[in-house]
């Protein structure tokens, strides 16, 4: 009886810490949302300082806002694109940048707290909190990239460097990677026994989306900090040809692959095509097997997921990248990396 009483509390306690890191993993989802309409708004530089603790707290008298927007004023995106902004204007972009910040310190603490709090009580599974310090120190770690992202465009530069942009996003969708992988090792239903019945070659083939996945974040982030989804507007083709005439016009050839905006994009176009169609063949291969129904219904949701971001990915790029689409397209991208991390935890297990 005794022993039935502390697998019932193991399992309570399991479901309050999975419970918490899935609300993590949604805070997770709106900072990559936030942060795609600071990015589209062009409000990434409104804050010119990196102050952890006193930033968090923002102008609340006149003078302290005019005294902000004097700081921007000393930037080139002030002198360059935006001499003479209104502080009405500047207050539209500042509240966007310090939203962001500040959903950071929230879900740090979030974080932090509960987690000190199921340690103490004796709430985790064994061997599980240095797993979480590391998610945690890997937020810390954001915030400072963060930072370091920023920093390049307060001098010589109107924007931020997209490949500090890259670094920054990818760390925040590692985060959503490793939450949701943390959260589906509590769960506590068995999934049927038809391993044997999976194609054999059906895990590695779900690491490899999920592998695609993330590299296609990363090139997602070129895309948008080399503002290559303007670049050529019209699909299937760019602008009547199957590769344009500028794919590779740099010098050395290999700088096409991260400068030449015409490659980024077209890069970003082909590894979606590959994906999807990764995507839907292993979805039709686990259906032709006498698997799961949890595992299949896995296939055919990972498989939706990411057609419907190809299609939404399409829609951005006709349509010039509207700011609505765009949020739209980066935050669809954060839930078809969680979709394809719980796809390829439930096939491994």
């Amino acid at each position: 009886m005794a022993q039935v009483a502390m697998v019932t509390g193991q399992s309570r306690d399991d479901q309050m810490v999975q419970a918490w890191l899935w609300f993590i993993a949604f805070l997770v989802l709106c900072m990559i949302i936030v942060g795609g309409a600071t990015r589209l708004t062009d409000s990434g530089l409104s804050i010119t300082e990196w102050q952890p603790l006193l930033g968090a707290i923002p102008p609340l008298t006149e003078a302290q806002w005019l005294e902000a927007l004097e700081k921007y004023r000393q930037i080139p995106e002030y002198q360059l694109i935006n001499k003479g902004m209104s502080l009405d204007e500047f207050k539209f972009i500042y509240w966007w940048e310090w939203g962001h910040r500040f959903l950071g310190r929230i879900i740090g603490l979030a974080f932090a707290v509960p987690l000190a709090v199921f340690a103490w009580r004796g709430m985790l599974r064994p061997g599980a909190l240095p797993k979480y310090l590391g998610v945690l120190a890997l937020g810390g770690l954001q915030g400072a990239i963060g930072w370091y992202m920023v920093s390049s465009g307060l001098v010589d530069r109107v924007d931020v460097s997209h490949y500090r942009l890259a670094l920054h996003l990818s760390v925040a969708f590692l985060i959503l990677g490793l939450l949701v992988w943390l959260a589906m090792d509590l769960r506590d239903k068995p999934l049927q026994n038809h391993a044997d019945r999976l194609p054999a070659n059906a895990a590695a083939v779900a690491f490899v989306i999920v592998l695609i996945v993330y590299a296609q974040v990363a090139l997602g982030a070129f895309v948008a900090g080399l503002k290559a989804g303007l670049a050529y507007n019209t699909w299937p083709l760019m602008n009547g040809r199957l590769i344009p005439d500028d794919l590779f016009v740099m010098s050395p050839w290999l700088t096409n692959f991260v400068e030449n905006a015409t490659t980024v994009q077209f890069n970003h176009r082909l590894v979606a095509y590959v994906v999807v169609a990764l995507g839907l063949w292993h979805c039709l291969s686990l259906l032709r097997s006498d698997n799961d129904p949890e595992i299949r219904n896995s296939a055919l949701l990972l498989a939706g997921g990411l057609l419907a971001q190809m299609v939404l990915g399409i829609a951005t790029l006709l349509y010039a990248v509207p700011i609505g689409l765009g949020i739209a397209h980066q935050g669809f991208a954060a839930i078809v990396l969680a979709i394809a991390v719980r796809h390829l935890w439930l096939v491994r297990h």
